[in-house]
């Protein structure tokens, strides 16, 4: 049997939490974290508190724990896109393997850094490029390489950001500038550009973008409306946006369910929806049904990032209400910082003349992502929504249909349709073996960054971008 790997985690946020703590509370056969650094007290005590942390093994910044000597095997590196450079860098260095939360850099020449410094210590780097360990994205992969497609001729893939995604994460959230975060082709669809890379199987040759910024805007905003939704908006039974339709209504939550074909779901919907004070009854009979009354997973738990002991556990409607008066997520969408694109489409030739198109918008009435693969023997269509997923293939010479892979919606769900749990366990094993790079690896991981960052040239310059040249010039 294989030893336990132990871990430090840096960056105790939703990935570092709910992900990487969670497969480590489910499989504590297969990782320990030992260790935690996380800058906001209460969500450092609780990682602390679930893992049996001690309090030596707690630490306020990444600096503070990679001071220390090497005491676990593997750093998993989960802080904010323009935290992942040096922290990656001292762990490597401290003699660390390292998962790496998407993207790799928010810069180029972070990404190149890193590569060189993993080619230096001979570490394994892994990158969370989720989407290549699902059911879905695989099977499109195997149709692929057993030729049932002919071969390929053109890619059409869209990343269809849902509305209330786009709003809480692009707008209102970490995510939503430039200058604080990283670009948005990089940031949301680095996943996506990786795995036109990876479904190609070539480079890419040439790549051209256009996108903006149009809908949240200043100038959309409605006339006279507070910086704030509880302030009193004149329109905030019609706005889409309003603040506690998200975070105390969970109107997404609700449409994810009510998109779901399973009729349970469906039922909950409807009462979490229309019948509310029922279910608030019935939670106190019903263990399971409080967490549909008073949600306090994604998008509600960032409301409470930073926020005091007493308040961090309370999420009754009332409390909710009160953090939307002063947090970023009570901001009007109009009305805030934001700068990051609303949408955007890449064209790109590969250097094997396959041709594709990335559409990216966050306008969606549902999140996921949908494709489709034309080859000269069969057309794929695949749906890959967090309500459910299907492949089917089309075969031009009978002219039938199949399909090939179908999954529903679960009560519990499933992280990136099962990725997060396949990448955790396919990095352990590379951990065991020592003898070679994950799926997602550094290198492999700099060639979707470098299509992202030139994409992000193109748009600003109105260019087509030459990736020969492109990559010379970021090799010099």
């Amino acid at each position: 049997m294989d030893k336990v790997i132990t871990a430090i985690l840096i960056g105790a946020g939703n990935r570092g939490m709910d992900v990487y703590g969670n497969y480590a509370l489910k499989y504590p056969d297969k990782l320990k974290f030992v260790a935690v650094a996380e800058p906001i007290q209460f969500r450092k005590e609780k990682f602390a508190h679930l893992h049996k942390i001690p309090l030596n093994r707690t630490f306020n910044s990444w600096e503070k724990i990679l001071a220390e000597e090497k005491f676990a095997d593997v750093a998993f590196v989960c802080t904010q896109d323009q935290l992942h450079i040096e922290p990656t860098l001292k762990a490597l260095d401290k003699g660390y393997n390292v998962l790496l939360e998407k993207p790799m850099a928010h810069t180029l020449e972070g990404c190149i850094k890193i590569i060189k410094k993993v080619e230096e210590t001979n570490r394994i780097l892994g990158i969370s490029h989720v989407l290549r360990y699902t059911k879905f994205f695989s099977t499109v992969k195997d149709v692929i390489l057993k030729g049932k497609l002919g071969n390929v001729i053109n890619i059409s893939h869209r990343e269809n950001v849902s509305w209330y995604h786009m709003a809480h994460s692009f707008v209102r959230g970490n995510w939503r500038n430039v200058e604080l975060s990283s670009p948005m082709i990089l940031q949301k669809c680095c996943h996506d550009l990786d795995l036109l890379y990876w479904m190609v199987g070539v480079k890419s040759k040439k790549i051209s973008s256009f996108g903006g910024l149009k809908h949240f805007t200043l100038s959309n905003a409605p006339k006279d409306s507070p910086n704030f939704c509880v302030e009193g908006c004149s329109i905030e039974k019609t706005c889409l946006y309003y603040a506690p339709r998200i975070y105390i209504d969970i109107i997404p939550i609700i449409q994810i369910l009510e998109k779901s074909n399973i009729r349970g779901l469906k039922i909950l919907a409807n009462l979490r929806k229309k019948h509310v004070r029922l279910l608030t009854t019935l939670s106190k009979l019903i263990k399971l049904l409080q967490r549909l009354r008073y949600w306090r997973e994604w998008p509600v738990e960032p409301l409470y990032s930073g926020l005091p002991e007493e308040i961090s556990e309370d999420y009754t409607d009332e409390a909710k209400m009160e953090i939307l008066k002063t947090s970023p997520y009570g901001r009007c969408v109009y009305k805030c910082d934001n700068d990051v694109v609303d949408h955007q489409v890449v064209n790109i030739e590969f250097e094997n003349s396959v041709t594709a198109n990335l559409t990216m918008h966050g306008f969606s009435e549902r999140e996921g992502r949908t494709l489709r693969i034309d080859g000269t023997k069969a057309t794929l269509i695949g749906k890959f929504f967090d309500s459910g997923q299907k492949i089917t293939l089309f075969d031009h010479f009978s002219g039938t249909k199949e399909v090939i892979f179908s999954e529903k919606l679960t009560i519990e769900g499933s992280a990136h349709g099962g990725g997060d749990v396949a990448l955790i366990d396919a990095f352990l094993d590379i951990l065991h073996k020592s003898k070679t790079q994950p799926l997602t690896n550094a290198s492999e991981t700099l060639e979707s960054h470098l299509m992202a960052f030139a994409a992000n040239e193109s748009r600003l310059q109105a260019k087509v971008v030459d990736m020969e040249n492109f990559r010379r010039l970021v090799e010099n």
